[in-house]
């Protein structure tokens, strides 16, 4: 991934939204403390949805100024649980903020859940996902997580029409995943602790991401 990077903080006016959609320098690290700000600034839902450093600093004053940033033990705590690739599929996911949902859209016009998840993966991993939900989530090239050992990359999936695996997402960390939700909603992030996830919950599948330290590049499969 490079080192730009774009960010739509959720409820953003349309205004700011488009504002903060600008392309800023913005460093690996930096990105990630500006995930967790934005996780930890999210509150448990309730209910279901009704419908360079220079660059990075200037992101973080901007999250500082909203009130957005938490305490600093509570960012490096989150920093530290990231993998390389998998905090790059995170922030090229948050990328999409604000997309709205599109039935069978899988591009940056709209998406549908399955059609996120695979443009993500795809992009940031080079790994194509198939096309739907529930093959997404028989897929061989994926291993199965317990939902105690969730890790920010992981796809996860819910019943939310009746049968398994109708709905998928991507773990972010802290308890929360992105998706795009439903006709009429946008990308965006939700908890997964909520009433109306949980119960929902089938199980996560993971990819093999191996850190990039070494500048290796995730071969695709």
């Amino acid at each position: 991934m490079s080192g730009w990077a774009a960010l739509t903080l959720p409820g953003a006016a349309p205004d700011t939204a488009a504002l903060m959609r600008a392309r800023l320098p913005f460093p690996r690290l930096a990105a990630a403390a500006v995930l967790a700000a934005a996780l930890a600034a999210m509150p448990a839902a309730a209910e279901p949805p009704a419908d360079g450093a220079r660059g990075g600093d200037a992101i973080m004053h901007l999250l500082q100024d909203k009130g957005l940033v938490p305490a600093a033990e509570a960012t490096q705590g989150f920093v530290s649980t990231v993998r390389d690739a998998a905090s790059d599929l995170v922030i090229s996911a948050m990328n999409f903020l604000g997309v709205p949902y599109r039935r069978g859209g899988q591009s940056e016009e709209g998406f549908d859940c399955s059609g996120f998840t695979r443009h993500v993966f795809e992009k940031s991993l080079g790994l194509v996902l198939p096309r739907r939900a529930d093959q997404q989530a028989k897929d061989g090239a994926l291993a199965e997580v317990k939902r105690d050992e969730l890790k920010p990359g992981d796809l996860v999936f819910f019943n939310t029409m009746r049968r398994a695996f109708s709905h998928v997402g991507i773990y972010v960390g802290e308890g929360k995943f992105i998706h795009a939700p439903r006709t009429g909603g946008q990308v965006r992030i939700e908890d997964m602790r909520a009433a109306y996830w949980t119960k929902r919950y089938n199980g996560a599948r993971r990819a093999d991401m191996p850190a990039l330290d070494d500048g290796s590049t995730p071969q695709p499969r």
